[in-house]
């Protein structure tokens, strides 16, 4: 049930944009090509395991573990409502 000058199914549309929208940027961050051997922050190895199972992997575990602690998402509010957008 879509409210105000919406259609229905609107909601259910924006849910699914929301999500392709994560999905998207997931897929966008994940490496893909030759694996470095040395990390690009640290300097140190890179297992060769991580770089067998990951490839294009740049980074060693730490130094990932630290830039995946330190990502920030931006949100898109989709919503049309003026209280929406104020929170």
């Amino acid at each position: 049930m879509a409210g105000g000058w919406t259609r229905d199914g609107a909601v259910q549309d924006q849910i699914d944009d929301t999500v392709l929208d994560a999905v998207l940027s997931a897929r966008a961050r994940i490496p893909a090509g030759e694996s470095a051997d040395y990390c690009a922050f640290c300097g140190e190895d890179i297992p060769e395991g991580r770089r067998r199972a990951l490839p294009g992997v740049r980074t060693c575990v730490q130094c990932q573990s630290g830039r995946d602690r330190d990502t920030h998402f931006s949100v898109i509010n989709r919503r049309g409502s003026k209280d929406s957008q104020l929170r």
